[in-house]
């Protein structure tokens, strides 16, 4: 099975990041987590994105804060998909941070998630690597049906308490 590894710009970003390690690990999907930035590191942000096919990488999640170019550094230099998550930074609430990883020039796609979306971010990793990889296909149905389980059993706790009858 094809890895998939979690760049951070820095290591504030790890707390957030966390999710993402979670749920790689409840789906048992091999991954590395590395701090690279790509303004302080950038020949390692190239190196990472350029080897990471040879390296056994399926999908490469980029997080990062404020100007958060860290995920279209790593998408210029490889045909693996990139993930980007962008971090709620001091300034803006984040939203520097989804502006900058979302607008991506024409020819450099980055999949964007929320502001912190750190657990989609593995998700959508997951459904990239299921295309390959059956048993993840269909442990995602698994944890979709898990999902639907317990929404209607939260609607069904909800219409009991707050039912109205009619009494005449």
């Amino acid at each position: 099975m094809k890895k998939v590894v979690i760049v951070m710009g820095s290591d504030s970003d790890l707390q957030t990041m966390d999710a993402s390690v979670r749920v790689l690990r409840n789906f048992n999907v091999p991954f590395e987590v590395r701090i690279i930035s790509a303004h302080r590191t950038p020949s390692a942000a190239e190196e990472l994105s350029k080897t990471a096919e040879e390296n056994g990488v399926g999908v490469i999640i980029a997080a990062a804060g404020k100007a958060a170019h860290l995920a279209g550094v790593l998408a210029a230099n490889t045909i693996l998909p990139v993930i980007g998550v962008p971090i709620k930074s001091s300034t803006m609430d984040g939203m520097d941070s989804l502006l900058s990883t979302v607008q991506m020039p024409s020819g450099v796609p980055v999949a964007t998630v929320a502001i912190n979306g750190a657990e989609n971010a593995a998700l959508l990793a997951i459904q990239i690597l299921a295309g390959s990889e059956p048993s993840l296909a269909e442990a995602l149905r698994n944890y979709k049906k898990e999902m639907e389980r317990k929404v209607l059993a939260k609607d069904e706790n909800i219409r009991r308490q707050y039912s109205v009858t009619s009494e005449a």
